[in-house]
């Protein structure tokens, strides 16, 4: 089956934003991609159920006549649809256009943007007529300030799929009432759909203008994403088997084959490897089973009423392709599936474990060398800490070496245990019964005392540990996660807020245990792990009470290319419920080169996480819910925090845990983004 789907609000957002921010100071480059915020849905047959052969024949192209006369430059009014599609580009699942409005003589200018990729490039040529000097420039750079000199300068976008029409400022634009006010009056005068055309805000400062305005309809991101049909959240292409995930099963009874494609009712909060995944409820781009489809490098996306869609190849095996603004899915040929079989698949080597080092180190101590004694992810804050950083804190926190994790196995006859369950080829064959053994292999490590030698050196590091009285995170740092070629998110237990020794300590075996969820070996051995020779470290890490927390990647989402924009999930409270992926987060888009910052989506949940003065966690209503999770300083201490965290590791491609609480900003955890 393939249908045309055009692209949701998240990718085409996400791919203006993109081209938003690398020009020298504001407007897109040469090149550069729509300035739309949302579309999605279908422009696809009535029939879903029909299939596309792969050899269909392509729609023959509309070839211009040699007689017909050169088209303008640039119009003063677009009258008709030809017109419109004449000046303008669809990308992304959107079609654009520009214009530009001259302060002086309120003249307005709709110009080729096959021509004149910027409106700054068109004015200097074709309205200021002279060179685009560094002085130049500085002086036509207040056209994006609330005091405009010279001009205005617009997007008009057709979200294709959802049939609605918007106009736009550049994101960072400071277009105050009156200049929007301006703008719709002579777009409305001078375009022939100027009568359905809302102002769409792109920042909260133009969200803020937008609710001043008096004459000028409006429409807000979140209400054209929350439209959206389709969302590619990891492009990419699969073959596998098609399975509609049965309705009504409990997450934790799931078991899933890497060979299939799964359409899922409902997000995971993770999964077990797949060759890709369909959602019929959309997450966030920086949920745990988004970062895990990207690190897999398989095909994820978002498709409302995939069920009923797909319902017709249920259990057969297919060709999933997943692009930017369509989808393919549709029987694969035996050609197809005899090349697939033969892809070879990498494997990746593991830090080898220190086990003979016992000593418990706190984070100041450590370097990048301890990656073999505590795992990457202290190491890594260690690295962190010792760069002296003026824009944040790490909480500080010390470390459990491999070592004792080795010890209690051994001790309690777990390792025996577990190098039985490894040669069993029952276990190594059926994936329900590898779900069974591995819960009970954690269960017995979380039921073993812990040794009276490592009881007596926690509750000295935790007495020593700053602000611990208020509670503790308890986390995993073994030696298969954080890691160049496979980073784990998500994979291993955090516990959070525990208060004294012994709480610690029963978390200290909860994360323990955690290296043989089900999930996480399940992903091992996709990445070709040897399990024999995965080891548990633990991080104690003082409890930060955030009133604001998220993930950050140092990559825009969709376009590979962009270096200059960082991608930012953001919730109210503690952030487990931003990797969970379950709701949508408040998302951004921001420049750590300009400061631009995109707005995606608004957070609207009416709960959020807190510390339990008992230890633990709770949810509590959210009394902010609605409102901006992330303030523009906010926004853009994290992007320059994050900027300044790429210089640290010497890589660009980064895995941010965060959390605010109120303007003080901790990071808490950076991982190499797996790309």
């Amino acid at each position: 089956m393939k249908r045309r789907l055009w692209v949701s609000m998240f990718l085409a957002l996400t791919v203006a934003c993109s081209s938003k921010s690398n020009d020298a100071k504001h407007e897109p480059t040469q090149g550069s991609a729509t300035p739309g915020s949302a579309s999605s849905g279908s422009s696809a047959p009535a029939d879903a159920a029909a299939v596309t052969p792969p050899d269909a024949p392509e729609v023959a192209p509309v070839v211009v006549p040699v007689t017909a006369p050169a088209r303008k430059l640039y119009s003063p009014k677009l009258e008709t649809a030809e017109e419109f599609e004449a000046y303008s580009k669809e990308l992304g699942g959107e079609r654009f256009a520009k214009f530009v409005i001259d302060l002086k003589s309120d003249a307005i200018y709709y110009f080729d943007v096959d021509v004149y990729k910027v409106h700054k490039d068109f004015i200097f040529q074709e309205l200021y007529k002279k060179p685009k000097t560094k002085e130049a420039v500085r002086v036509f750079d207040k056209n994006y300030t609330a005091n405009k000199v010279d001009f205005m300068m617009c997007y008009l976008v057709h979200h294709l799929a959802q049939d609605v029409w918007t106009f736009a400022f550049w994101d960072g634009d400071l277009a105050t009432p009156e200049h929007v006010t301006h703008a719709y009056k002579r777009m409305k005068e001078t375009f022939f759909k100027g009568d359905v055309v809302k102002y769409r805000p792109d920042s909260s400062y133009q969200e803020a203008v937008a609710k001043k305005l008096k004459d000028v309809p409006f429409i807000l991101n979140d209400a054209l994403y929350q439209a959206a049909d389709y969302v590619a959240f990891n492009q990419g292409s699969a073959i596998g088997k098609l399975r509609l995930v049965p309705l009504g099963v409990a997450e934790s009874e799931l078991t899933f084959d890497p060979g299939e494609v799964v359409v899922l009712t409902t997000p995971l909060a993770d999964i077990t490897p797949v060759a890709g995944i369909i959602s019929e409820q959309f997450s966030t781009p920086l949920s745990h089973v988004s970062l895990r489809a990207k690190a897999w490098q398989i095909p994820n996306i978002g498709l409302h009423g995939a069920r009923a869609k797909l319902a017709p190849l249920d259990g057969k095996t297919v060709l999933f392709e997943a692009r930017g603004g369509e989808y393919t899915l549709r029987e694969a040929t035996p050609e197809e599936i005899a090349a697939k079989q033969k892809v070879a698949h990498k494997t990746v080597d593991l830090p080898v474990a220190d086990l003979a080092f016992g000593e418990l180190l706190t984070l100041d101590q450590f370097r990048a060398k301890d990656v073999v004694r505590f795992g990457a992810k202290a190491a890594n804050l260690g690295e962190i800490v010792a760069s002296k950083p003026t824009l944040f804190e790490v909480p500080p926190g010390f470390g459990i070496p491999y070592r004792y994790y080795a010890e209690h196995m051994a001790k309690h006859g777990l390792d025996k245990k577990l190098a039985a369950m490894l040669a069993d080829p029952v276990f190594a064959k059926d994936a329900n019964v590898r779900k069974k053994q591995l819960a009970e292999l954690k269960k017995a490590i979380m039921d073993a005392p812990v040794a009276d030698d490592l009881k007596a050196k926690v509750t000295t590091a935790l007495a020593a540990l700053p602000g611990a009285d208020g509670g503790a995170f308890v986390r995993s740092s073994g030696n298969a996660e954080d890691l160049d070629q496979f980073n784990g998110a998500g994979l291993y237990d955090t516990v959070p807020n525990m208060r004294g020794p012994d709480q610690v300590l029963t978390a200290v075996k909860q994360v323990w245990g955690s290296i043989w969820n089900f999930v996480a070996f399940e992903d091992r051995q996709r990445a070709g792990i040897d399990h024999s020779k995965t080891y548990s470290s633990v991080l104690v890490q003082t409890g930060v009470p955030a009133t604001a927390a998220g993930v950050l990647v140092t990559e825009h989402p969709t376009d590979p290319t962009d270096e200059k924009n960082y991608t930012i999930n953001a919730k109210s409270g503690l952030g487990m419920s931003v990797v969970d992926g379950k709701k949508v987060p408040e998302s951004l888009i921001v420049s750590w080169y300009n400061h631009g910052i995109r707005v995606l989506s608004r957070s609207a949940e009416d709960t959020k996480l807190v510390f339990d003065e008992k230890g633990g966690i709770r949810e509590v209503p959210n009394p902010d819910a609605g409102k901006p999770v992330l303030s523009n300083t906010r926004a853009i201490l994290l992007a320059d925090s994050a900027r300044k965290l790429t210089k640290v590791f010497k890589n660009d491609h980064l895995d941010v845990e965060w959390v605010f609480v109120g303007e003080k900003l901790y990071v808490v955890q950076t991982r190499p983004l797996v790309r």
